[in-house]
C-alpha cells in the first residue's frame, strides 16, 4: 500500500501533512490484531435474493412494497434455488442475505441456500421462527415498543414474541430502526433485550422512493438519534453492536452515497472490481436488474442511512481511511461491528476508539 498523509508526533498527537505508511499505522500490537482479524474476511462477496413476495404483516415504509419487484412471480423450486446457488458460487459469490418481503415463509428455499452457500444472513420480522438447522445470522426488525409496533406494523406484543422465538439463539442480532418518531423508545427496547441477553444493533429509517411520511428523518431527529446510539453504546456494552463510527457514518447529515460514494450498481456504473462487478439483487422470479440493484432496492439513494447499505459502503474505503491513527481505528471499529452483526460465530471486540471522528474529508 501506498504511503498515506498524517503522521503521529511524540507526544501522540496527529500531525497533519505528514506522510504515514500503512506498516506504520497497524505497528500498535492492538491494531495489528484487529486487522488481521478482520482482513480474514475480505473474501466475502455479496448478493441479496428476494425469497417471497408474500408477508404476515404489512409496514408502513417498507421497502419491498416499493417499485416493480414486489409483483415479480415467485418460483417456489427448490431445485432452481439450488442451481441459483450453485451459478453464483461459480461466479464468485460468497455470501448471501435472504430478504424480499419475510424469507421465514419459505424454509425449505432458505435450506437450499445454506446448503450451497454456508455463509449469510436473513432479515426477517422475526414472528416465526427459523430452524437453528439454517445457521445464517439472523436480523429481526425492531421499530419501536410494542405500541408503535402495533401502530405502524400491525401486530401485537411483537417485541415479546420477537424474543420468545430467539431468545439465547447466537444467530439472532436484533435490530432497532430509529425514524424520528421512535427515539426515546430505543431506551426501554434496549433495557428489554439486555435483560433477556440478546444483542441490538441499529439502523436508521431510510425513506423509500416517493417516501414524504413522519418517519423520514429531520436533521434534528438525526442529531437526537446519534445521542441516544452512543447512550445506549455506553450503558449496555455487553449487549449494543455498535461503534463511535457507525453512530457518525449513519446519523450524519450527509447520506451514505454523498460521504462515501456507494459501491452498488444501481448508483456505480463501474463493472471493472468490487460491487459494481459482482453484486445482483435477485427477485422472487430469480432475475435481476442491474440499474435498480442495490442492498435495499427502491430508497432514496440521498436519504441512504441504511445499516446494510453501510456494511459494505463504509468497508469498501479501506484506502480512504488509512490516512491516520484515528481514522484508520474508526474504520477497524466499523467494520469490526459489521462483521459481528452479520457473520456467524464473529465475535466484536472491544471499540479501539473512544469517541466519535469525522468522516476523512470533512471536518465535521
Amino acid at each position: 500500500m501506498d504511503a498515506v498523509r498524517g503522521k503521529e508526533s511524540e507526544t501522540g498527537h496527529i500531525e497533519v501533512g505528514k506522510q504515514w505508511k500503512f506498516s506504520e499505522l497497524i505497528a500498535e500490537p492492538r491494531i495489528r490484531e484487529r486487522w488481521e482479524k478482520v482482513r480474514e474476511y475480505f473474501f466475502l462477496r455479496e448478493s441479496t435474493y428476494d425469497m417471497t413476495n408474500r408477508c404476515n404483516i404489512r409496514c408502513e415504509g417498507c421497502y419491498y412494497y416499493q417499485g416493480d419487484k414486489q409483483f415479480a412471480k415467485e418460483n417456489r423450486d427448490p431445485d432452481a434455488w439450488r442451481r441459483l446457488m450453485d451459478e453464483e458460487k461459480a461466479r464468485g459469490i460468497t455470501y448471501v442475505v435472504l430478504a424480499g418481503a419475510e424469507p421465514s415463509l419459505v424454509p425449505e428455499l432458505c435450506a437450499v441456500c445454506f446448503e450451497k452457500i454456508p455463509l449469510g444472513a436473513i432479515a426477517t420480522n422475526g414472528l416465526k421462527f427459523i430452524s437453528e438447522s439454517i445457521n445464517y445470522k439472523t436480523h429481526i426488525s425492531v421499530w419501536g415498543d410494542d405500541e408503535t409496533s402495533l401502530r405502524l406494523r400491525g401486530a401485537k406484543n411483537m417485541l415479546l414474541r420477537q424474543i420468545e422465538n430467539y431468545k439465547g439463539d447466537s444467530r439472532a442480532v436484533f435490530v432497532y430502526t430509529f425514524n424520528q418518531d421512535n427515539i426515546e423508545q430505543a431506551n426501554e427496547v434496549t433495557r428489554i433485550l439486555a435483560d433477556n441477553k440478546c444483542k441490538i444493533t441499529f439502523n436508521v429509517f431510510s425513506a423509500p422512493v416517493g417516501y414524504d411520511g413522519h418517519l423520514r428523518h429531520t436533521a434534528a431527529s438525526l442529531e437526537l438519534t446519534g445521542k441516544m446510539m452512543t447512550e445506549l453504546m455506553s450503558r449496555y456494552p455487553e449487549t449494543v453492536l455498535f461503534s463511535h463510527y457507525n453512530v457518525v457514518a449513519h446519523t450524519h447529515k450527509y447520506g451514505l452515497h454523498d460521504l462515501y460514494a456507494c459501491s452498488y450498481p444501481r448508483m456505480n456504473p463501474s463493472r471493472a472490481i468490487g460491487l459494481g462487478r459482482s453484486f445482483r439483487q435477485y427477485r422472487t422470479d430469480l432475475t435481476w436488474d442491474r440499474n435498480v440493484a442495490c442492498c435495499v432496492p427502491d430508497t432514496d439513494c440521498a436519504d441512504c442511512r441504511h445499516y446494510a447499505a453501510g456494511s459494505a459502503v463504509v468497508t469498501a474505503r479501506l484506502f480512504r481511511h488509512a490516512t491516520d491513527p484515528d481514522t484508520f481505528k474508526s474504520w477497524l471499529d466499523y467494520v469490526d461491528t459489521y462483521l459481528s452483526v452479520w457473520v456467524t460465530g464473529y465475535e466484536k471486540g472491544q471499540n479501539l476508539c473512544s469517541g466519535p471522528h469525522p468522516p476523512p474529508g470533512l471536518e465535521s
